[in-house]
């Protein structure tokens, strides 16, 4: 892939919070654990910040999958779950993702979910298309090396990594496919990143909250509280135990910035060893770097008892 960098003053332009809503799409691994179930929900009720436009599923692999591509069809088949519960429409909304991950640095991974990708940053809008990924990135970066002049007309908001100053990032997203983590820091594409450490882990919550202000709400809010009592990892018995929502971070922030402390550096280079790596001549991104909860709890609150 040849990079071409736009110049640094139309990127940083790029990387501001949007004031006005945004046309976006939602990339992803939806049966991996549980948060993105509740990022879907919360995208698709924040319609006065957000009109998403497609969701995406995302290739994983861990205990819950075979295969990246299982994952995939896993991930497929919990998004039209959801979307069933709160009774929308699935067909020409929703897309299956790739079968793998990338191969090597230079071919991408072709799929239903990158051609529409292609097609709709494509389409001639006054603002850039918002591509929310928390999963793996292969989706994403699969689209860019195949059409290389979308990356004009897109801003990318991952859920991915730990913080720029972190001893390691060896995080589930980004491991996944480290080829395509690593080129979405190469390439060039404006990118806001909300890491795990330190950052998103912040958004908890417990069974008591979430019996009190979710349960009740329809058939979404009593799916919601299953999967997170009957979570294989939870250990919810114990005084005082939480879990974590990884994926609200970058919904939250489109939503509210006031919720997120933000800030400009350069893009850092992924090591083949997993490690951050800095050159302070490299292109900038947008980091997040502290989450205040409250504000995004309380809203996906307010908008499910709406």
């Amino acid at each position: 892939m040849q990079i071409s960098f736009p110049p640094v003053a139309s990127l940083e332009t790029r990387l501001a919070w949007p004031s006005d809503p945004v046309d976006m799409v939602l990339d992803t691994d939806a049966y991996n654990e549980i948060d993105d179930q509740f990022a879907l929900v919360y995208a698709l009720l924040s319609v006065e910040r957000m009109r998403v436009q497609a969701v995406y599923a995302a290739p994983f692999y861990n205990a819950r999958s075979k295969s990246p591509g299982d994952g995939m069809h896993k991930s497929h088949e919990e998004i039209n779950r959801i979307l069933g519960l709160m009774k929308r429409e699935s067909n020409g909304f929703v897309f299956k993702g790739s079968e793998s991950w990338l191969p090597d640095d230079n071919t991408a991974v072709r799929s239903p979910a990158v051609d529409d990708l292609i097609s709709r940053a494509r389409q001639r809008r006054d603002t850039p298309l918002y591509v929310v990924a928390i999963g793996a990135i292969t989706n994403v970066v699969s689209a860019i090396l195949a059409a290389p002049d979308i990356r004009a007309n897109i801003v990318v908001l991952w859920l991915g990594g730990h913080p720029l100053g972190w001893r390691h990032t060896r995080e589930f997203n980004l491991q996944g496919d480290p080829a395509a983590s690593r080129l979405l820091f190469d390439c060039g594409v404006p990118v806001v990143l909300f890491p795990c450490i330190n950052v998103a882990e912040a958004l908890t919550t417990t069974l008591a909250e979430l019996e009190r202000h979710v349960s009740g709400c329809g058939e979404i809010g009593a799916y919601l509280c299953n999967i997170f009592e009957h979570y294989e990892d939870n250990d919810l018995g114990s005084p005082g135990s939480s879990k974590v929502i990884w994926d609200l971070a970058p919904l939250g922030w489109l939503v509210n910035q006031d919720w997120f402390e933000t800030g400009l550096a350069n893009s850092p280079i992924l090591t083949r060893d997993l490690t951050w790596s800095r050159d302070i001549t490299r292109h900038p991104l947008r980091v997040a770097t502290r989450i205040r909860r409250d504000g995004v709890f309380s809203d996906l609150f307010g908008k499910l008892n709406f």
